[in-house]
């Protein structure tokens, strides 16, 4: 692990360790030991109102466009919508792989994931944030739904953080 990963790594474990005021909530950064698959993309253009490329396998090149909703023609797809689907289809991966190790393969098998990515302006700060909300159809087992709530990646990285490393590129 880098220098500078450990330093934000130990400052944001020593933070998790204190306790902070009853009102305030607890959270731990999530590290990872290692890279089992790392998805490389670029974006270019004028934001919102450019094009997103994914370097991977089969690779993926969309056209984005700002949605009408924040005044843009709506012509293409959005950040939000790209994580929502990515939220969604891995949602459904671990709920899928937790019911295999619970042996509840059956409850799983015709689940549907659906995922909504809000855009707004968060409470106390400056800018945008984003809120989540997933629904899931064809299961009634909350303990499963929890389980694969804590087992899926994208849940894991809001809930507990993601180290993110913004460096100029070479």
């Amino acid at each position: 692990m880098s220098a500078w990963l450990s330093r934000t790594a130990a400052r944001h474990t020593s933070r998790a360790i204190r306790s902070p005021p009853p009102s305030l909530t607890t959270r731990s950064l999530m590290t990872l030991k290692d890279h089992k698959y790392s998805a490389h993309a670029t974006a270019k253009g004028q934001g919102r109102d450019g094009q997103v490329t994914s370097h991977d396998d089969s690779g993926l090149k969309l056209r984005l466009a700002m949605p009408k909703s924040l005044g843009g023609k709506g012509d293409g797809q959005n950040p939000e919508q790209l994580f929502a689907m990515g939220y969604a289809a891995c949602f459904l991966s671990a709920l899928q792989m937790v019911a295999g190790q619970t042996g509840k393969t059956d409850q799983a098998r015709n689940a549907v994931v659906h995922a909504q990515v809000h855009l707004g302006q968060p409470e106390g700060m400056e800018g945008f944030g984003l809120q989540v909300d997933i629904q899931i159809e064809g299961i009634e087992d909350m303990e499963l739904i929890q389980a694969g709530h804590k087992a899926c990646p994208y849940s894991r990285a809001l809930t507990h953080g993601a180290v993110v490393n913004v460096t100029k590129a070479q």
